[in-house]
């Protein structure tokens, strides 16, 4: 019988977006991977970018966590996993400790997760207490570890924001301001790891700030307890699925590309930038990313657009969440830019704008039954397709994304979380899989 698994762990949070959640974190993962140690990290909430951060400085997979989209049997299970086979588990929180429904403070005190709070100091003084303490206080039942000062400007300054503090709250140390450090960022978030290309050194510089810091020791262990075993059964067994992967198509979830070979599923990866074809598929997958940005590469590559519609045309399924589904579009332009054509499946144009057009959790009920995810795009349609669906918000209920569909086309703005139904997903890319189990 499983038994509990003890684990030292730390989830790092922050008052609000941009205190350098991410690089504390990915310090922190390359400081003690650099020791020896084994590192598991997590990403609270439906993010793509900072999780490729986060597996260059850990060197292992990042998955999500979220009680919502995620699940709480599916948390406990990667969480359980991971403390099997780590030395350390830290975990970024989403925007504000306490932001959303639900939140970082929820998750951390659903499974005992211990929290260090960043605060960006650099135009901050004794109110840094203030702060610290609405933090640690504002929730009672809250496992508070204490807060780390960040983009401090001198030695005097730290011992001022130290200072501060209230005689319980843990001065876990200051990270001074350093450009070495900071990662760059467009209109999704950071840039993606791989067009980082001193990204190595951003991370050594970075582990190299946190060595005296206190918070550079090993926190408490944590119990984690064994989960529910997750049988979805062979659905997609002997199938071939398709999965673009390449700078344009890059924001998928490692839980998503686990289940389907879970269910069975051969998986081969594709660039639609460079490639010209695949061989025989019985699926393919688009995955969201930044079509925006290779606009000229994605419609220049016409072997790859009339391969995508033969195999459309075949009647064999094709998803597309987001940046792949603008890759299916009739045509698709980058903000005051001229549009270029792209696959054409999706009888709808669209225009990348300077605001968010969409984000948020969200769900539908498909086929298959209910799926959940999230959305997060700043392209609007400027002439919209006739969409079959809509997805739902979460947790207002108001009506979502729409979900295009056409034989076995299945495009929308969405995010698929393939595990919070794994039956669901599998009748995305084979049709007869719910038939099969009941």
């Amino acid at each position: 019988m499983s038994q509990t698994v003890p684990c030292p762990a730390l989830l790092i949070a922050a008052p609000a977006s941009g205190q350098g959640k991410t690089t504390l974190v990915a310090a922190l993962a390359r400081y003690h991977r650099r020791r020896g140690l084994k590192v598991r990290v997590f990403k609270t909430g439906p993010d793509f970018i900072d999780p490729m951060i986060h597996q260059v400085a850990s060197g292992a997979p990042v998955h999500q966590l979220d009680l919502w989209m995620v699940g709480d049997a599916q948390c406990r299970r990667l969480l359980y996993q991971a403390a099997c086979e780590a030395d350390l588990i830290l975990v970024e929180g989403v925007m504000g400790l306490f932001d959303g429904d639900p939140s970082s403070a929820d998750l951390a005190i659903r499974f005992g997760l211990p929290v260090a709070a960043v605060v960006d100091a650099s135009a901050m003084a004794q109110t840094f207490g203030a702060v610290a303490h609405g933090l640690a206080t504002y929730r009672e039942d809250l496992p508070f570890a204490g807060v780390v000062a960040n983009r401090i400007a001198s030695e005097g300054h730290a011992a001022m924001l130290r200072d501060s503090l209230s005689p319980v709250l843990p001065w876990l140390g200051g990270i001074f301001r350093s450009a070495a450090v900071e990662l760059p960022e467009r209109h999704l978030g950071l840039h993606q790891a791989m067009d980082i290309a001193d990204l190595e050194q951003r991370l050594d510089a970075a582990a190299d700030l946190l060595a005296e810091a206190p918070l550079a020791q090993l926190p408490d262990a944590v119990l984690f307890y064994p989960p529910e075993a997750l049988s979805p059964g062979p659905l997609l067994q002997g199938r071939r699925i398709a999965v673009a992967r390449d700078k344009a198509f890059s924001f998928v979830y490692q839980a998503n590309l686990e289940l389907l070979e879970a269910m069975g599923a051969e998986l081969t990866f594709f660039s639609p930038m460079t490639d010209n074809g695949l061989p025989e598929v019985d699926a393919v997958y688009l995955p969201g990313g930044y079509p925006e940005l290779y606009l000229d590469e994605l419609a220049d590559n016409m072997a790859m657009k009339a391969w995508l519609r033969d195999h459309h045309r075949a009647g064999k399924p094709l998803v597309a969440e987001c940046g792949g589904m603008l890759y299916l579009l009739e045509s698709l332009a980058h903000r005051s830019g001229p549009a270029r054509d792209m696959v054409g499946l999706v009888p709808a144009t669209a225009r990348l704008g300077e605001g968010l057009a969409g984000l948020g959790l969200q769900g539908a009920e498909l086929p298959g039954g209910s799926l959940r995810g999230h959305t997060f795009h700043y392209a609007a349609f400027q002439r919209e397709p006739p969409f079959s669906i809509s997805a739902v918000k979460h947790p207002s209920g108001a009506p979502g994304e729409g979900v295009y569909r056409d034989r076995g086309l299945l495009a929308s703005f969405v995010h698929w979380y393939f595990p919070s139904n794994p039956v669901a997903a599998a009748q995305l890319f084979l049709p007869q899989a719910a038939e099969a189990i009941q």
